[in-house]
């Protein structure tokens, strides 16, 4: 999901805990704006529950494309899958494809808790396979984390960590929460709390070893829909603004 967290982003508790971020069949469509551009593209999320290997598992498949005068600046068209034990909240497998104006993307990770490693294959750029060591804690994608914390029920100066797998890297993160915050959606109007991932300065890598931050709004009422995420950067500010949702199946 290496390019699709670009424009937004487990509990990492030493104990397992249930994943429940998505219910089965729950879907949500982001509208993406970006600096001056308010229709720069689109994220669709949708998850189902099944079975993998004998156990029960959510799948989380998300497409990211760019829209409009972007996609003629710059195209993008992405496709991740991530498989997630459901009592456990381990990540087990994910996997990304997709052409951008840069690359093509076509890599998968599979997990393996019995030897903490994580196997990381990357076609398009062979020499980038390797095995990660996992640290202490279950990671999760970066958007299945953001998300799981419509759970958490935090309240404005609290905060839980995180180990969160991007690419060929797991950031163990501190996920804050700062404040409310009212949101204005196409679905609606929101009373939210604002949740910020961050880094310990030292420790820094990726897009935070560059001065970036994420955020991510939580609506406060019975859904607990994440409605809002933020990806700031140097060079401009990405703005998922949930536009749809599709309730889970009964």
């Amino acid at each position: 999901m290496r390019i699709a967290a670009l424009f937004l982003l487990s509990a990492g508790a030493a104990v397992a805990a249930p994943f429940t971020a998505f219910r089965d069949g729950e879907s949500f469509t982001y509208k993406i704006s970006f600096a001056f551009f308010s229709k720069a593209g689109e994220l669709d999320i949708l998850a189902r529950h099944d079975v993998h290997e004998g156990a029960e598992v959510v799948r989380v498949s998300t497409e990211t494309s760019s829209r409009g005068v972007v996609r003629s600046l710059y195209k993008l068209d992405n496709k991740a899958e991530v498989v997630i034990d459901r009592r456990s909240g381990r990540m087990l497998f994910t996997k990304e494809s997709g052409e951008d104006s840069k690359r093509p993307t076509d890599s998968e990770t599979t997990f393996d808790y019995v030897k903490r490693l994580a196997r990381h294959v990357d076609r398009v750029r062979p020499e980038r396979t390797t095995d990660i060591p996992i640290p202490d804690g279950d990671p999760l994608d970066l958007i299945s984390a953001l998300v799981q914390t419509r759970d958490w029920n935090l309240k404005p100066g609290e905060k839980r960590d995180a180990l969160v797998h991007f690419g060929r890297d797991l950031y163990p993160l501190s996920i804050h929460a700062e404040r409310y915050e009212e949101v204005r959606t196409p679905l609606g109007k929101y009373k939210a709390l604002v949740l910020v991932p961050r880094m310990e300065e030292k420790n820094a890598k990726g897009l935070f070893k560059r001065g970036g931050e994420i955020k991510v709004w939580i609506a406060q009422d019975g859904s607990r829909l994440p409605v809002k995420m933020q990806l700031k950067l140097k060079y401009g500010t990405a703005s998922l603004v949930l536009s749809e949702h599709k309730e889970p199946n009964k």
